[in-house]
C-alpha cells in the first residue's frame, strides 16, 4: 500500500493551514558561556497559550541551525518543556544546552498537560478530544507543526537547516511530525520505536499513554511506513534493547521497513542500539544524536 500525505493528516485529523503562533519573551531562563535560554508565552491559533523554551547559542555571527525538541511524558507532567534547560531523569543531560554548545538553536513548548498547561488531566483531555473525532496525539502534532513554521520565519534560523528531536513521546511525535514536514531536514528520537500490532501481539501496548490512542491508525499505516516517509533526509534512531516499551519483537518489522524506504529512496538512516540499556539516553546515545544533528544540519 502506498501513503500518501494526505493519509497521515486524515489520520492524525489535522487541518491546512497549521494554527499561527506569536510569542512574547518572558526574560532569560538561563545563560551561560555557551546558552542563553529565554522562557516564552506562546499564543497557538486562537485559544490556546503554553510556556516555551528557546534556547540560541552564545557568540553567533549570523543565523543558526534549529532544533524543535519535543518533550517527553514519563508520567511527569510537572516537567514538560522545561527539561531542554533543566533535564530529566531519562536524558543524559539537558538537549536545549547541549545543541546550544554545538551552535544550533532549539525550541520546546509545553504540550497540552504538561508543564504550564498540567491543569486538564490527560485522561480528560484525550476523553474529550475523542468525542470530538479527534486525538491528542493530533493536537500536539498541529502544535509543533506550527512551531516548525515559527522557527522558519525566525531570522536567526536557517530555515533551510531544521531538524527535530524527542525522546520517548517526544520520539514518536517527532518521526511522524517528520513524515508530515517536509521543511525538517533531521529526524532523530529515541526510545520509542516499535511496531504497533506487535506491541498488541506481545499485550506491551498498555505501557504505552493514552495521548497516543488516534482512531484508525493501523488501517492507513504502520510506524515503520510513517518513519520511512522520511526517507531521503537523515534519520536518528535510538533503542534500548532492554526498553519493555520497544522490545526487539516489537522494533524489528519496523526497522525493517524504515530500511527499505531508504534503500529505495537512499538518505542517510543511522541506528544505535544498545544489547544492555532500557527506555532511557545513555550517554553513549547521546553524544551519537549530538553528533548526526551536527553533521545533518551543518
Amino acid at each position: 500500500m502506498t501513503l500518501h500525505n494526505e493519509d497521515l493528516w486524515q489520520a492524525f485529523g489535522l487541518c491546512d493551514p497549521v494554527p499561527m503562533i506569536s510569542a512574547q519573551s518572558l526574560g532569560v531562563a538561563v545563560e551561560d558561556a555557551t546558552c542563553r535560554a529565554e522562557e516564552l508565552r506562546l499564543s497557538i491559533g486562537a485559544d490556546q497559550m503554553a510556556r516555551a523554551y528557546w534556547c540560541r547559542p552564545q557568540d553567533t555571527t549570523g543565523p543558526t541551525p534549529a532544533v524543535l525538541l519535543i518533550h517527553a511524558h514519563g508520567n511527569r507532567y510537572d516537567i514538560g518543556a522545561a527539561e531542554v534547560i533543566n533535564g530529566r531523569p531519562a536524558l543524559f543531560a539537558p538537549t536545549g544546552r547541549a545543541l546550544a554548545a554545538r551552535g544550533i538553536a532549539s525550541l520546546c513548548l509545553d504540550m497540552p498537560c504538561f508543564g504550564s498547561r498540567a491543569a486538564q488531566s490527560e485522561t480528560a483531555t484525550t476523553k474529550a478530544l475523542l468525542w470530538e473525532g479527534r486525538s491528542l496525539a493530533g493536537q500536539m502534532l498541529a502544535e509543533n507543526l506550527a512551531a516548525v513554521q515559527w522557527l522558519a520565519a525566525r531570522p536567526e534560523v536557517r530555515a533551510d537547516r531544521i531538524g527535530v528531536f524527542g525522546l520517548s513521546m517526544g520520539a514518536t511525535l517527532a518521526y511522524w511530525l517528520g513524515a508530515l514536514e517536509p521543511r525538517l531536514r533531521a529526524v532523530a528520537h529515541e526510545c520509542c520505536f516499535a511496531d504497533y500490532r506487535q506491541l498488541i501481539a506481545l499485550g506491551q501496548h498498555d505501557l504505552h499513554g493514552i495521548y497516543l490512542t488516534v482512531p484508525g491508525l493501523l488501517a492507513r499505516a504502520s510506524n515503520g511506513q510513517i518513519a520511512g516517509r522520511i526517507a531521503p533526509r537523515a534519520q536518528f534512531i535510538g533503542l534500548g534493547d532492554l526498553d519493555p516499551l520497544t522490545p526487539p519483537a516489537a522494533t524489528a518489522p519496523a526497522l525493517d521497513q524504515v530500511r527499505a524506504a531508504y534503500a529505495q529512496h537512499g538518505g542517510r538512516l543511522a541506528i544505535h542500539r544498545e544489547a544492555a540499556s532500557g527506555h532511557l539516553e545513555t550517554p553513549a546515545m547521546h553524544r551519537a544524536m549530538l553528533d548526526f544533528m551536527a553533521s545533518a544540519l551543518a
